[in-house]
């Protein structure tokens, strides 16, 4: 369904706003300056035992102007829409630029900041795919149709609570540079999540199990049916939950691991995604979000995993929650290798990363969660690829004699080179030659990144495809947070390390 820009958003002043605060920076001296303008909707609801608990909707408007003046970042914002507030605002950029490049000269440092070049992109529009905007469905439709979902796990046998979750977001973006791009964009997205919460009334012990439906770059639809078999899904939920209530636990070991793409996601988030970003693997985020075991020095040599891996950054990828049409430095959005035939190949970049490092161009990584942070470079779409004529999942595991199965993510634990780590997940199925046994408890499998993902023996094919991904992922200082995407295959691991977490916890 076609859409156009919301009219909230193209009444304001864009160009006006970007005029003002562009010809201001010129006509300070600057190499470069960008003018961004943001309005950022929040919408989330919660309801406990179908009942609502809490709600909030937010606006964020305001815009941020960027400079490159004497070889150092300069960086302001403001919320005044006025032509005034704007050249003010990119004259405290300048400033800022001026006083950061004295720091820099008395530390001795003759690093000067240049940008990769990027082709201009004068008048773009940009809205991404969805058919039904959230923001147009009544509120009641919304907290009725979680609490009819929750109320059907509730009646269930063995559920002794449910929570529900919804939370949307549209976000609009104008963006102009000092070198002719103008782009106006519109993204939605939204994440719904229930939880059924079971307790044995003799024991007192309890668990929890999740629905494993991704946040998507979707509309209203998504929970309509079509996309995904809500239904399906939630109707399975209690007897797989006293189910794995009763489960053993797990006797730690090796074993073939077989992982959904609703677990598989995440280990590639945490493993390849953070792994890849090159400001990290200088070393630009060692003071906060770590560094990377992936060095520039090991591109083109490092053997990331087996020869079947091949992993994508990707800005393009329909419904993808880093999917845009520009970034946040006017770079059109595109779709890269990152891992080749199991060999490290490229990473993700913004312009002055790509331009230190020697790259022609960026590929669309910078990113700011709000008008009134900076960009800094953001991860992408980063996803496994499929087999093309690859096996299905029910095939994948028909090869195993003795492993287990995964499916959903839980908790995980990585160190901040991106190399040691562990996952848990939703529940865990035992493999006993070819067939499934019954779940497990008190799993988690762990591994260093390159011994993982060097075991992965086989992928599913496009049918086991699924795009999964996250709201959340945190970077930077000031902290910021981006919404991310990983699609990923069912894929068989073999020998992988598996650990009681009962046993770890009582160490």
């Amino acid at each position: 369904m076609a859409h156009s820009i919301d009219e909230a958003f193209t009444a304001l002043p864009l160009s006006a706003l970007a005029d003002a605060a562009l010809a201001r920076a010129r006509a300070l001296g600057a190499d470069h300056a960008d003018f961004r303008l943001e309005r950022i909707r929040s919408a989330d609801w919660r309801l406990r035992d179908a009942r609502v608990a809490g709600s909030s909707d937010t606006v964020d408007l305001g815009y941020a102007v960027r400079v490159v003046h004497g070889g150092a970042w300069g960086f302001a914002s403001g919320v005044d829409l006025s032509m005034d507030a704007a050249a003010r605002v990119a004259g405290q950029a300048v400033a800022m630029a001026k006083l950061s490049a004295k720091v820099i000269a008395a530390a001795g440092s003759d690093e000067r900041v240049e940008l990769a070049d990027e082709p201009a992109h004068p008048d773009r529009t940009w809205i991404s795919a969805y058919d039904i905007n959230p923001f147009d469905v009544p509120d009641a439709e919304k907290t009725g149709l979680l609490a009819e979902w929750s109320a059907h796990l509730l009646a269930a046998e063995g559920v002794a609570h449910a929570d529900a979750t919804l939370r949307t977001v549209q976000e609009n973006k104008f963006y102009a540079d000092t070198t002719g791009t103008v782009t106006t964009q519109q993204r939605v997205r939204l994440h719904p999540q229930l939880t059924a919460v079971a307790v044995d009334a003799h024991t007192g012990e309890f668990d929890s199990m999740r629905t494993i439906a991704p946040p998507v770059g979707r509309g209203w639809e998504y929970l309509g049916g079509d996309v995904w078999d809500w239904d399906a899904e939630l109707a399975r939920m209690p007897e797989l939950l006293a189910e794995k209530l009763r489960a053993p636990s797990v006797e730690p070991g090796r074993y073939d691991l077989v992982v959904d793409p609703s677990n598989l996601w995440l280990t590639i988030h945490e493993s390849i995604g953070h792994a890849t970003e090159l400001d990290r693997a200088l070393g630009y985020e060692a003071a906060y979000a770590g560094t990377s075991f992936a060095t520039f020095d090991r591109l083109g040599t490092l053997e990331y995993g087996s020869g079947i891996m091949n992993v994508t950054g990707d800005r393009t990828a329909e419904h993808g929650l880093a999917t845009v049409g520009y970034d946040d430095e006017g770079v059109a959005a595109q779709s890269w290798d990152l891992i080749k035939d199991g060999r490290l190949v490229g990473y993700q970049l913004d312009r002055r990363i790509a331009k230190l490092t020697g790259f022609e161009r960026s590929n669309g990584c910078a990113f700011a969660d709000s008008p009134g942070h900076v960009p800094v470079q953001r991860m992408a779409n980063v996803s496994l690829q499929p087999a093309p004529a690859g096996p299905t999942t029910n095939e994948l595991i028909a090869g195993v004699e003795r492993g287990v199965y995964v499916v959903g993510d839980r908790s995980w634990s990585i160190d901040m080179q991106r190399y040691n780590f562990q996952f848990t997940g939703q529940r865990f199925f035992r493999i006993e030659n070819g067939r499934l046994a019954g779940q497990l408890r008190d799993v988690a499998y762990q591994a260093t990144t390159t011994d993982f993902w060097g075991s992965m023996a086989a992928v599913g094919g496009p049918d086991t495809y699924v795009l999964g991904g996250a709201f959340n992922c945190g970077k930077a200082q000031p902290g910021q947070i981006a919404a991310v995407s990983h699609g990923c295959p069912s894929a068989l691991f073999t020998g992988v390390n598996i650990l009681n977490t009962t046993q770890e916890a009582g160490r």
